[in-house]
């Protein structure tokens, strides 16, 4: 008879919580359906004529020579030359010693940003090649950038 109080009450506990979890605020959290565009349609063809549309100044940057253990930073300029707002929704280094800063705001069509990259150089020998790709609601959703340096090791110190 026990058991049977402990499975019951093991049920009634499980149950409670799937309502509490499902109860949660989640409009809060969603984007506005008027600036989430999908151009594809079911018989195949797009329009991408109203999207947002990133323009870069430069999408390679390359630092050059620079001595390891170094921090280094570049700003990526760009301007939403789209017809909508410019959302971007993440921003991801090739690896961890690459960040990138990005607006959290929507880029107005003919609005300007920045993508601030930082590569911390330290661990690091000769040529590196490193992305940041960027999420966003463009056409593709996806942009990458590129940094490069050629990573010199401090002249007494072990290679």
């Amino acid at each position: 008879m026990r058991s049977y109080k402990i499975i019951a009450c093991f049920i009634f506990t499980s149950v409670f919580f799937i309502f509490i979890s499902c109860n949660n605020n989640s409009a809060d959290k969603s984007l506005s359906s008027d600036i989430v565009k999908n151009p594809n349609t079911a018989d195949g063809s797009s329009d991408t004529s109203n999207l947002p549309v990133f323009q870069f100044a430069e999408e390679i940057h390359d630092f050059g020579k620079i001595i390891q253990g170094e921090k280094v930073s570049y700003s990526f300029k760009f301007k939403n030359v789209g017809k909508s707002d410019l959302i971007i929704t993440d921003a991801r280094g090739s690896c961890g010693c690459t960040i990138a800063d990005y607006p959290k705001t929507a880029i107005a069509p003919n609005g300007e940003g920045t993508i601030d990259v930082t590569f911390n150089t330290e661990g690091k020998k000769g040529f590196q090649n490193k992305t940041v790709t960027l999420i966003s609601n463009t056409q593709p959703n996806a942009k990458v950038l590129t940094i490069k340096a050629s990573i010199q090791v401090p002249e007494g110190e072990n290679e």
